[in-house]
């Protein structure tokens, strides 16, 4: 018992800093779901849902260097599975009117964290039967067989009628609107990446996307370490989903599209590959961004008889953003660093020599 205290002690003087952060971060979290709009509420959980699915994605694509591109379909498994789950008995008559819902499911009703769980599971299930095969590939033909998965996984729950009501979708979903939920789980994802990042697993998860003839010449099994990464990435990207069924309060099969994972590939990709503060950060730039700029799709003539903001002009700035950022951050925002208290006091001092340097050699211009 006293070395489980004296271990304890010694873990929070060494990280005294991160467990303040977390505190402010949890103290963060209970003002904004108090004070701030449904609105921005909405938008602050929309961004906390992307940050699991791209934190998942990145534990595949950027962490263990294989090229996924099946969360889209991960993400239907885990939103249908709440959405099965959760909705009153009482309401699903009125929900699946064309063909009755399967007596199996029609009176079984889970509390939400249960039916949540259960969708991360279910979408590890699917994830190995669909990673037996698929991760013996590499690159690129890994990209196509687990996009073409995912597109799999759509068709099929918009042909199960009685199961996921097809193309009408399941409404009337139990929503959530409080930041604890998406905040809170999104902590907790974040925190079992960074220690599963920084174990034994994680070494071995990198050393695969270094170079896999020298991991397999040390002793690491690659098709297990990849499944094991493919799978822990699909329970997570499941848990989102099931989340973003929760925050919508409908789901239907056109909302994952095989370009819903583009937005996630997209964030993974500005904040860096291989970096876990960086996902987070692009995340929230990618989510917000998108709306901040939303001014721009407004017809707005300033006194001209020519509009100069149409419709899809914000996906053009956007876009055009994006791109001067990846000119500038080529391995984007935070490569494979991560936004440690030594890397800002790094960043601290180097900033702090730049401005002295010029600081000194304008004093010296001014003397001669």
């Amino acid at each position: 018992m006293k070395n489980t205290q004296n271990s304890l002690g010694a873990y929070l003087k060494k990280h005294w800093k991160t467990v303040v952060f977390l505190v402010l971060v949890l103290i963060g979290i209970g003002i904004a779901d108090q004070f701030v709009n449904s609105f921005m509420r909405r938008l602050l959980n929309l961004s906390a849902i992307y940050t699991i699915v791209a934190l998942s994605m990145n534990l595949v694509n950027g962490f263990t260097g294989q090229f996924s591109l099946g969360q889209a379909g991960f993400m239907a498994i885990g939103a249908y599975t709440v959405a099965i789950f959760t909705v009153p008995v009482g309401l699903r008559s009125t929900i699946f009117y064309l063909a009755p819902m399967a007596p199996l499911l029609a009176n079984i009703q889970l509390p939400f964290v249960v039916a949540l769980i259960l969708g991360g599971f279910l979408s590890a299930g699917v994830a190995f039967l669909i990673g037996s095969p698929c991760l013996r590939l590499r690159g690129d033909y890994l990209a196509i067989a687990t996009l073409g998965f995912s597109e799999i996984i759509r068709i099929i729950f918009t042909n199960t009628q009685t199961i996921t009501n097809g193309a009408l979708g399941i409404k009337s979903i139990p929503t959530i609107s409080s930041l604890w939920w998406t905040f809170g789980i999104a902590l907790i994802v974040i925190i079992a990446c960074f220690l599963l990042i920084n174990s034994s697993y994680g070494r071995a998860f990198k050393s695969v996307r270094e170079d896999e003839i020298a991991a397999e010449a040390m002793g690491v099994s690659l098709f297990k370490t990849k499944m094991t990464s493919f799978l822990i990435s699909a329970f997570f990207t499941g848990i989102g989903g099931g989340l973003y069924a929760a925050l919508l309060g409908t789901v239907d099969p056109k909302q994952f599209y095989f370009t819903l994972t583009y937005n996630f590939l997209l964030i993974i990709v500005l904040g860096g590959m291989g970096s876990i503060s960086g996902t987070i950060i692009a995340s929230f730039v990618v989510t917000l961004g998108q709306e901040a700029l939303r001014f721009l799709d407004e017809p707005m003539a300033f006194g001209l008889d020519l509009p100069i903001f149409r419709p899809g002009l914000r996906m053009v700035v956007f876009s055009f953003l994006l791109m001067v950022v990846v000119l500038f951050y080529r391995k984007g925002l935070m490569g494979t660093n991560e936004l440690t208290w030594n890397f800002i006091a790094n960043k601290y001092r180097s900033i702090k020599s730049r401005f002295t340097k010029k600081a000194a050699s304008a004093q010296g211009g001014d003397s001669k």
